[in-house]
């Protein structure tokens, strides 16, 4: 492409800002969808079958059988060594494996890296994307715990999904205003930078797996 070529298609694309105006002055037209208008039962379904396209497990379970299915998982995967945010509820937690809670930040970089796994909440799940947010609240901890441990197992509630990324941009603005991190997880970390070649576990944990409580 031509140097004129590029500068044609930048052009282009800013011709609804007024030449005479600054940035500040734009008003910029909002007029995309901001509710998907789907009841909650739909969007829920629609959220667990576009996180599963990721090669993610997903299981719905009952309040009452959450614990257990914990336990079922971590076994399944013999995990004996469990990273997990300081907040995570007691009864999460099986009692025969060794747990290491992350109170106060104190577990270095080396310990939750030879752990087997890790267990958290989350901050809210987008059902248009399948998208698991993390914002560093409540029962997550910090960004580091979930990066490093090849496995994740994540819980999220029904309430906390969310239709349409707008929604999830306004329900995320007080943590981005404390100026915690946020993270987007659409499936296990992989990459395909080299050769097309895809490579999994690169960037955070290999496996995926979400518990949504409902």
């Amino acid at each position: 492409m031509t140097k004129a070529a590029m500068l044609e298609r930048i052009r282009a694309a800013k011709s609804d800002v007024p030449a005479t105006e600054t940035p500040q002055d734009v008003v910029v037209t909002r007029d995309y969808l901001t509710e998907d208008g789907l009841a909650e039962r739909e969007r829920l379904e629609q959220f667990c079958e576009r996180v599963a396209e990721y090669k993610v497990t997903v299981v719905q379970v009952a309040r009452a059988d959450l614990s257990a299915k914990i336990c079922e998982h971590l076994a399944a995967r013999s995990i004996q060594r469990l990273v997990a945010p300081a907040d995570i509820p007691a009864d999460w937690l099986p009692e025969d494996i060794e747990v290491l809670r992350d109170e106060g930040g104190v577990l270095d970089n080396s310990a939750i890296n030879h752990s087997d796994g890790v267990l958290t909440g989350c901050a809210l799940g987008i059902a248009q994307t399948g998208t698991i947010v993390l914002d560093g609240g409540d029962k997550q901890g910090r960004r580091v715990l979930t990066l490093l441990p090849d496995y994740h197992l994540c819980v999220i509630d029904k309430a906390q999904v969310v239709g349409l990324l707008p929604e999830a941009t306004k329900a995320l603005e007080p943590a981005v205003r404390a100026g915690r991190p946020i993270t987007l997880v659409s499936g296990p970390s992989a990459t395909s930078d080299i050769e097309l070649n895809r490579v999994e576990g690169v960037h955070g944990p290999r496996t995926l797996e979400l518990l949504v409580v409902s």
